[in-house]
């Protein structure tokens, strides 16, 4: 029998199998192409890793410390906020700001022509009355004497008894006077001491040697003396700067791990990226309790000897550190990189990693860690950077870590 291909007909089994292979190619390319979209969209729309910021876990120094809550202050071991005892007009100030000093040295009299005279007055006095003792005493042992010689006279039986009781009585009567003038003598000597008293109250020496750094008054002007209970500006404040020492307040917390001797270290902002050693003087033994801020314990860090220390001033802000314990060739991280919970994230195979850790000292700078990490392993610093987290995939910036290092 014989079939004609090109009107379609042929044998029934042969043109179904070449319409089933046709449909089986058709669905296969269909089906290549879909896994082929799908698979561009993945690579398309998939998670673009994070730049983070890491640091390399290391052997080193780790120091364990407290610091200042609020900015401290130099402060000098003698500074003495001065004013006269007593009011009255500056008549003479032969020191002006910035003036080093001696001890003793005149910083301010006020007017006291009056007090001058005064004083001038009971001295003389007092040379009147040392005149009048001179005098006294002197007519006392004239008379003691006659009395004596005729004592004597009177055993010989040629001075009569009469005569000798009445040289007698006339000797201890100028006795007598001596030691009235003596007695008055000592009255003026007190009276010039009082009357020194009331001029030096109108003069304001200087207590110790130091350097002045602030005067409020000018020749003329008049001062007064404080009110009790009523703080006025000192007329002439006083500075010893051979003595200076850091003062700062630490957290109510903290301040009970502080002892006196503990090494510390000084950072001014006066000189930036520079410190100081020093150590702790004094704790104070009382808190402070001020409105609305945390309760602190004032701390006093003195400056260890250095010959390159520059020159300080009282009132420059400062920062301290007081260092409780050290460790040194211990593993240790960057102590932002540790998360609450003693938790690190850890870079591997790009991908991040939470891993716990158990650790140990810690500072602003480094926190030891004794357990979870081998040195070499990297750790993130940028924590709190958008979309940073365990199980992401993660790419070193190192643009953004020289950036943190500068």
């Amino acid at each position: 029998m014989d079939f004609d291909i090109r009107d379609g007909a042929g044998p029934p089994d042969r043109t179904r199998s070449l319409a089933m292979t046709t449909r089986a190619r058709r669905a296969a390319l269909i089906a290549g192409v879909v896994s082929v979209a799908l698979l561009g969209g993945w690579y398309v729309t998939r998670a673009k890793p994070v730049p983070v910021i890491l640091a390399t876990a290391d052997r080193g120094r780790v120091v364990s410390s407290v610091a200042n809550t609020r900015a401290g202050t130099i402060e000098a071991c003698q500074r003495a906020r001065l004013s006269p005892a007593a009011g009255g007009q500056i008549a003479h100030m032969p020191v002006r700001e910035g003036d080093v000093v001696e001890r003793g040295a005149l910083l301010l009299e006020l007017w006291n022509q009056d007090l001058a005279a005064q004083l001038q007055l009971a001295e003389r006095e007092t040379a009147a009355a040392r005149a009048r003792v001179d005098e006294a005493c002197t007519l006392a042992n004239v008379a003691e004497r006659d009395a004596a010689r005729l004592e004597s006279l009177r055993t010989k039986g040629v001075a009569s008894e009469e005569a000798t009781e009445k040289a007698v009585g006339e000797s201890l009567a100028r006795r007598a006077a001596c030691r009235a003038a003596e007695s008055s003598s000592e009255v003026t000597v007190a009276q010039v001491a009082v009357a020194r008293a009331n001029l030096d109250r109108t003069r304001l020496y200087a207590p110790f040697g130091g350097v002045v750094g602030e005067i409020n008054g000018e020749v003329g002007e008049f001062v007064t003396p404080s009110p009790i209970g009523i703080a006025t500006p000192p007329t002439v404040d006083l500075i010893d700067p051979t003595c200076l020492y850091v003062k700062a307040p630490i957290d109510e917390v903290d301040a009970g791990g502080v002892r006196r001797g503990m090494p510390a270290r000084i950072v001014l902002d006066a000189f930036a990226g520079r410190s100081f050693a020093g150590h702790v003087r004094r704790v104070a033994n009382y808190v402070l309790e001020v409105e609305k801020q945390a309760r602190t314990v004032d701390v006093e860090v003195e400056f260890e000897p250095d010959p390159d220390l520059p020159d300080l001033l009282a009132g420059y802000s400062a920062d301290v550190e007081v260092i409780l314990a050290t460790r040194d060739d211990v593993v240790r991280v960057p102590t932002e990189a540790v998360l609450e919970g003693a938790r690190v994230l850890v870079y591997a195979d790009g991908r991040l990693e939470e891993r716990a850790i158990r650790s140990g000292l810690s500072n602003w700078e480094h926190t030891e860690v004794t357990e979870g990490l081998a040195p070499g392993e990297q750790v993130v610093l940028s924590v709190d950077r958008e979309g940073v987290k365990a199980g992401i995939r993660a790419v070193p910036d190192e643009t953004l870590r020289s950036a943190a290092a500068g």
